[in-house]
């Protein structure tokens, strides 16, 4: 007999699940209250349920999260949760506390194979996709851990404690390409969402993709929520080189689908993320190529500038400090909203790109990610063509 493990399923599936063990579908609302606003990992704990109904669970279900392999504390209050996801793999999972907020920062697959060259977990290899329990796992327990430890009540939505959320924003920032897992994502997506669960706000649920253009498409229709795109160079030459996945999916036809996406997104911008590598993408002339590349665009966006996390294999630098700042200053004179990115756990690996964790690649990363250095690529034309269009396109919106 295969038992089911409840993490596994959002809300319309467990009310299938219940019929399935000759139950009413509202016992599935109740079930998922008991496991994702409470925590409850034990069925004999949930005592609105029938003891017949308990005893059905105890037969043909779990609630079953990842082994926890470690917990790393950054200084600055930033935790790091390493999750063993069984054959010699194991994925990554940051906590980043602030004063009006409390980020979690969540994996989606075991490595990546993407390959971006500034990031430390795509020169890992990929080895699978998590399961969508594998995903809310992560979710489920950093909230209820971190409740336990401030003595908080559990989250029920009613009564005193009812409203101090421990993890207030879920960034899908961790180990993977998010919208390479589509299948699993959407329904962890829907589980964070579901007001019989965690209650988040669309605006602060965000999916960071490289760019994998029909999925951000689906997204927009099956499930929108908050959209980051790893942009990182101006032109696709560059790009090409720094984010391979721009080879398949070009920056025009990325930009035309995030502009598209904006019609039902929940915030009416689309972040940019882009890692500042000395020397390759940081210049001012390539800030204002940036300008160009959006404003012919028309995609309305903010830029999140990202101080590069040095490692060995990338054989990529840290933009310095005035160099991030008269970039950041050139986007700003030119009307875009901008700015760095706070560098969080840094002492214990857990800041942007960094996330490595243990990845038992099937995919020959560490001989397809040895190459030459990159090539910065001068596009002047391009960008003229692009700001030639641009203004086209504004002259005849005009008329």
């Amino acid at each position: 007999m295969t038992v089911a493990n409840l993490l596994e399923l959002d809300r319309d599936a467990l009310a299938v699940f219940c019929e399935q063990l000759g139950e009413k579908r509202f016992r599935a609302t109740q079930l998922f209250r008991w496991i994702h606003q409470k925590g409850a990992a034990d069925f004999t704990q949930m005592s609105d349920l029938a003891k017949s109904l308990r005893d059905k669970l105890a037969g043909r279900a779990t609630i079953s999260a990842m082994p926890l392999i470690s917990e790393q504390a950054s200084s600055d209050g930033t935790i790091k949760w390493l999750f063993d996801v069984g054959a010699g793999n194991a994925v990554e999972t940051v906590f980043i506390p602030e004063d009006d907020r409390g980020t979690l920062c969540i994996s989606s697959q075991a490595g990546c194979a993407v390959g971006c060259r500034f990031c430390s977990t795509g020169h890992q290899g990929f080895s699978r996709n998590l399961t969508t329990g594998e995903i809310i796992a992560q979710l489920w327990f950093a909230e209820h851990h971190l409740r336990r430890r401030l003595n908080l009540p559990d989250n029920q939505r009613e009564g005193a404690g009812a409203d101090k959320r421990v993890i207030t924003n879920v960034v899908m920032m961790g180990m993977g390409e998010p919208l390479q897992n589509y299948a699993a994502l959407v329904p962890a997506l829907r589980m964070m969402l579901d007001d019989h669960g965690y209650g988040l706000s669309r605006r602060r649920v965000t999916v960071s993709t490289s760019g994998v253009v029909p999925m951000i498409a689906r997204l927009r229709d099956d499930c929108p929520v908050a959209l980051a795109v790893s942009l990182h160079a101006p032109d696709d030459a560059l790009r090409d080189d720094l984010v391979p996945l721009n080879r398949k999916y070009p920056l025009a036809e990325l930009l035309a689908t995030c502009k598209h996406y904006l019609t039902k997104a929940p915030r009416d911008f689309i972040t940019f993320e882009y890692c500042m590598l000395a020397g390759v993408n940081d210049s001012d002339a390539q800030a204002r190529e940036l300008l160009a590349l959006v404003a012919a665009s028309g995609v309305s966006c903010k830029f999140n500038l990202i101080p590069f996390n040095p490692f060995p294999e990338s054989g990529l630098k840290r933009s310095l400090n005035e160099r991030v700042t008269s970039f950041l200053r050139v986007l700003q004179d030119g009307g875009v909203v901008a700015t760095v990115r706070k560098t969080r756990g840094d002492d214990i690996d857990a800041a942007c790109g960094q996330l490595a964790g243990e990845v038992q690649d099937r995919t020959n990363a560490k001989a397809r990610m040895t190459r030459a250095p990159v090539q910065v690529h001068r596009s002047g034309s391009a960008v003229a063509e692009a700001i030639k269009a641009g203004r086209a396109g504004r002259q005849e919106t005009a008329q």
